[in-house]
């Protein structure tokens, strides 16, 4: 291949987060795939948006079947999340997280298999889809992200992205566990999350539903569509092909990662961006 997917660095963070292989023996003949190959394969897959049965056998990744294998291993034991947190927690360490807001949105995506976490799309002529729901910081990297059925109104989800968001430690002193802004289109109006979000010392910026123009949240709020850019940017998520809502939901965590990887790169390229 022209460039490699996982490089020696990366493959460092993830080696340690990966659950020690069976006990149990492989048949005669047959040595265990190497895993940094089976990762590498797994991200092939998630970038080129191919089936599984597709994987070109000349990337020295093993078959399909065997990198969805041990996908759906790593995702049970939960891979991908560790793997979220620790990136997130690295960039906090570089000083590339900004709590002072969040946002919240959301994209539908058609679901071709159907499955569980899909409902009729109102934008897609009730065609069977899917939700990603995406809360990114200030500057747009992905903190959390949830898959519903693409039927679910955008503003029951506004609470559950944020209780699941996890505290990210990186430097000295208490984890980040809470912004001071939390930024949201009008289809998260809500009263009772505002008032919510108030009790919890977080400062609500949502548009009204009705209201003229002229919130300028644009100005700020933008950055989520452009990770939403970079997240359909892995082919495998543009459209839903799994049936299993659990694997999709782990392929979004693995493509939330990614981007945060990249983002970390590049500050340990530029550590001073500013200068």
């Amino acid at each position: 291949m022209a460039r490699e997917l996982v490089d020696d660095e990366l493959w460092e963070i993830v080696r340690p987060l990966l659950p020690p292989p069976p006990l149990h023996k492989t048949p005669a003949g047959r040595k265990r795939l190497d895993d940094r190959r089976v990762f590498t394969g797994i991200l092939f897959i998630l970038q080129a948006g191919l089936p599984w049965e597709l994987l070109p056998q000349e990337m020295g990744c093993g078959s399909g079947m065997t990198c969805w294998r041990r996908a759906r291993d790593w995702q049970e034991a939960g891979v991908w999340g560790k793997l979220h947190r620790v990136l997130l927690a690295k960039l906090r360490h570089a000083n590339r997280i900004d709590f002072s807001r969040v946002i919240a949105d959301s994209s539908s995506v058609r679901a071709v298999h159907g499955g569980k976490k899909t409902g009729p799309s109102p934008t897609d002529r009730r065609k069977a889809g899917s939700k990603h729901h995406l809360l990114v910081d200030a500057a747009g990297t992905p903190l959390n992200v949830i898959l519903t059925g693409a039927n679910r109104h955008d503003s029951t989800q506004l609470m559950p992205l944020l209780d699941g968001l996890q505290p990210i430690a990186g430097q000295r002193g208490r984890p980040l566990r809470k912004p001071q802004c939390v930024q949201a289109d009008r289809g998260y109006d809500c009263k009772a999350y505002r008032r919510v979000l108030r009790e919890r010392g977080i400062k609500p910026q949502i548009g009204k539903r009705l209201a003229g123009h002229g919130s300028h949240l644009g100005l700020t709020r933008w950055v989520v569509e452009r990770t939403f850019a970079w997240l359909h940017q892995f082919r495998r998520l543009r459209v839903r092909y799994e049936r299993r809502a659990d694997m999709h939901e782990e392929f979004l965590r693995l493509g939330c990662a990614m981007i945060c990887w990249r983002t970390l790169s590049n500050a340990l390229r530029d550590p001073f961006p500013f200068c």
